[in-house]
């Protein structure tokens, strides 16, 4: 599993191998704990927003959905987004 951060200072905090005693820093290292703990196959890194836009477009949608939902097609929210990537 790969974890895509669009905060490229809490990827490279994440990332880092310094300590830092900041409140940030705590956090981050607790994430780093639980981390290498729980998803031993997985990563971590940045991704550029622009690049990430369906994942944005799903996000809005979901904040208007009162509970879960499964999609078995492309959703409209995000149609157009996937066939503009594919071009």
């Amino acid at each position: 599993m790969d974890f895509e951060k669009e905060s490229k200072l809490t990827s490279d905090t994440f990332l880092s191998t310094r300590n830092d005693s900041s409140e940030f820093g705590s956090i981050i290292s607790s994430c780093r704990s639980l981390f290498s703990s729980f998803f031993s196959n997985s990563r971590v890194e940045f991704v550029r927003r622009q690049a990430n836009t369906v994942a944005h477009a799903l996000a809005r949608e979901a904040t208007f959905l009162a509970s879960p939902a499964v999609y078995y097609d492309i959703p409209n929210c995000i149609e157009t987004l996937i066939i503009n990537e594919t071009l």
